[in-house]
């Protein structure tokens, strides 16, 4: 997959003042954290550059997983870190970043010591998932938990798109067009995928010649998305999020991202999530409504 350009709009938010005040970087999942009584986490220590690098590690059996970008920053490239972020990168085995992001190379500096930087390739498409998570389970000693992780991955994927199918509009595989990092979720609806778009600007004649594809659904990108891609058409947008959550669940993001599919199907748009990420989510079905 090409390297990413910068995603979604602007959002700077800072947690230097939380870090500073003691607090681990991020998102910590394991639990060896100060003041807990519960057993230290086994494995390597991981640091990622986002949710979405912690996600693929926490897949690959990985159980002390730092994240340098919280979950609510919505730009993660443009996040400034902060030193303290630097210096949980030191303590870190290895340390997922991704080249898309420009504080990568500060990342890969400050490493130093022992610490292994390892480029990850982030697209939620299940071919590189699969690729990635056995990848790093081979890294990290973990590849009896990745494959068990793959083979739940596998289960519910197929649940989720047999769900999927049987909801589309009038039996049929609908058309639709999809923006080049969110066709996965297309693949997954079981769409009949017309033409794809981006990473580019789309221009006057791009638009004209996705909408005389005649779709009935536009599966976009919300990390960046400038609006409506085909505002004269009656094509429902779906709002494909790709950034995994606090929970750092890759299977609760395709659950998310399948009740956005789901509730389009039924001719209701939805707001992807908050803050175009993946969020915590429950067990819920694809076709589950929240109001």
């Amino acid at each position: 997959m090409a390297p990413h350009p910068a995603l979604l709009r602007p959002l700077v938010l800072s947690c230097a003042a939380l870090l500073l005040t003691g607090c681990a970087a991020g998102t910590d999942t394991g639990d060896d954290a100060e003041g807990s009584d519960g057993p230290a986490a086994e494995g390597p220590v991981i640091v990622a550059t986002t949710t979405w690098q912690g996600a693929f590690a926490t897949a690959a059996g990985a159980e002390d997983v730092t994240v340098i970008v919280p979950a609510d920053v919505q730009h993660a490239p443009e996040y400034e870190p902060a030193p303290s972020d630097l210096a949980a990168v030191a303590e870190a085995d290895y340390v997922l970043y991704s080249p898309f992001e420009p504080f990568a190379q500060q990342i890969t500096d400050a490493a130093g010591g022992d610490a292994r930087t390892v480029e990850v390739e982030l697209d939620n498409s299940p071919d590189t998932i699969a690729a990635e998570v056995a990848r790093l389970g081979g890294l990290f000693g973990t590849s009896e938990a990745a494959e068990e992780w793959l083979s739940t991955f596998d289960e519910e994927r197929e649940r989720i798109a047999e769900d999927l199918a049987g909801r589309w509009p009038d039996g049929a595989a609908p058309r639709a067009v999809a923006q080049v990092y969110a066709a996965w979720a297309a693949e997954l609806a079981g769409a009949e995928l017309v033409g794809t778009y981006g990473p580019e600007q789309l221009g006057a004649s791009d638009v004209a010649g996705l909408a005389g594809a005649e779709p009935a659904f536009v599966f976009e990108n919300t990390h960046m998305s400038t609006g409506r891609v085909l505002p004269d058409s009656d094509a429902l947008q779906i709002g494909v999020v790709n950034y995994p959550g606090e929970d750092l669940d890759l299977i609760a993001l395709y659950e998310a991202n399948a009740h956005t599919i789901a509730e389009a199907f039924a001719g209701r748009e939805v707001d992807p999530g908050s803050g175009g990420r993946g969020g915590d989510h429950g067990d819920h079905g694809a076709g589950d409504s929240e109001g």
